[in-house]
């Protein structure tokens, strides 16, 4: 009888390692799915997915979506694992709008809206009275006047430009320099350039006109800045263990210098 039930509780245990392995062997097999939008940013997550098999043994399925609004409602759906192609201001628009249950897992990059200037090298140079043009469609108005406002030459009313409540040049509550804000169609800031003594401009529109972000803008936003990109998962899995291997493999050495070769300044590594 001891030898019958010594043999049962071998075999048992053995039956539980068995199991337990097989199990850990379908955990490190799970297929993560990672919604992204089509051009740069699946750029970027190829090669992600490839630190991230090489470095975190995580595998990552890449799936490109063409418009903003599907890579969240596939996310919350359960239909993705994670997305990344969106800033936190734009996410926390969709969570109220929709009533997803998302949050963010960790930053990518960042676009930089920078000021420049053809007559300064400083925005402490500005004399009083300086003509400053900034875009005048609601979101990069408010993303100027929040980077002005970061660099100490304006500040802004109570509650203006957080909260969804967007700031326009009328919600400007301190001016030292008495600057004259200029509002201005957004690709139209490069080609008057010259025609100010210094302009808030898009990256994208930057680029366009031959200028680098991170060499001819006298300010740039932060690289933490709300307007950074994000990786996104559900607020149930946020301290799943492959939810830091996805973010470390994208906050990893290899994709920095990918970002910063590849893109040349208008992609900027928020990590």
């Amino acid at each position: 009888m001891k030898r019958r039930n010594l043999f049962k509780v071998v075999s048992a245990v053995a039956a539980s390692a068995a199991f337990g392995l097989s199990l850990g062997a379908q955990a490190q097999d799970k297929v993560i799915k990672v919604g992204t939008v089509a051009g740069p940013d699946a750029q970027v997550w190829q090669v992600v997915q490839k630190v991230a098999k090489e470095k975190q043994g995580l595998n990552v399925k890449v799936i490109e979506f063409n418009d903003y609004v599907q890579p969240n409602a596939a996310l919350d759906s359960g239909d993705l694992d994670a997305n990344s192609f969106q800033h936190q201001p734009y996410l926390d628009s969709q969570v109220k709008q929709r009533g997803y249950k998302i949050v963010s897992a960790g930053l990518t990059y960042i676009s930089p809206i920078g000021v420049y200037s053809k007559k300064y090298k400083s925005l402490k140079d500005l004399p009083e009275g300086a003509k400053l043009a900034v875009p005048n469609d609601p979101s990069n108005e408010n993303r100027a006047l929040l980077l002005l406002q970061a660099q100490g030459v304006i500040k802004l009313k109570a509650g203006a430009g957080t909260g969804g409540n967007n700031a326009t040049v009328l919600d400007v509550a301190s001016n030292p320099k008495k600057l004259k804000l200029t509002e201005l169609d957004a690709a139209q800031l490069p080609r008057v350039l010259g025609d100010v003594d210094a302009a808030v401009i898009n990256t994208n529109y930057a680029i366009a006109a031959n200028l680098q972000p991170t060499k001819d803008a006298i300010a740039l936003e932060s690289l933490t800045s709300p307007y950074a990109n994000l990786i996104a998962v559900r607020a149930q899995d946020k301290n799943q263990p492959w939810v830091k291997k996805l973010v470390a493999a994208y906050q990893s050495p290899e994709v920095k210098d990918y970002i910063n070769k590849q893109f040349k300044g208008s992609m900027v590594p928020s990590f």
